[in-house]
């Protein structure tokens, strides 16, 4: 099993029996690495340790257990602006957007992560490219 079948696999367990808003947070994840401000899963994880969250981050790419996080810390890190608009665009209220943040991006990165390295180049673009595909068909 492939890095990204492990990745959807945690994430639709995830979504398993939750309510339709973890699905607007699927997508405002895959928003927040498309976006031209975080420039991917390294602009991710760069944007989280210039915020504050260094030590949480490095847990979640790290080979050791994912350390978590709070969602008022995730906001900070992210920007208010950045989290108003990624929910909105969900179709969530940016508090709920924040709060499945905290719990499903620790996963997500840790599963994006593989050997404690972030991925760089066309891998990464097109694994998260067959994530949303299989995600959202």
């Amino acid at each position: 099993m492939g890095l990204f079948d492990e990745a959807l696999n945690m994430v639709q367990g995830q979504l398993a029996g939750e309510n339709a808003g973890q699905d607007g947070i699927m997508g405002a994840i895959s928003g927040l690495m498309d976006h031209p401000e975080i420039g991917g899963l390294s602009g991710l994880v760069t944007k989280l340790q210039q915020g504050g969250l260094g030590d949480v981050v490095s847990s979640w790419v790290g080979t050791g257990e994912n350390q978590g996080v709070a969602a008022s810390a995730l906001q900070a890190a992210l920007g208010s602006d950045m989290v108003q608009s990624l929910a909105a665009k969900a179709g969530i209220a940016p508090e709920t957007l924040s709060q499945g943040l905290a719990q499903m991006l620790p996963g997500v990165v840790d599963k994006l992560t593989p050997g404690g390295e972030v991925p760089s180049g066309d891998l990464l673009a097109q694994g998260m490219s067959l994530l949303k595909g299989k995600l959202f068909g």
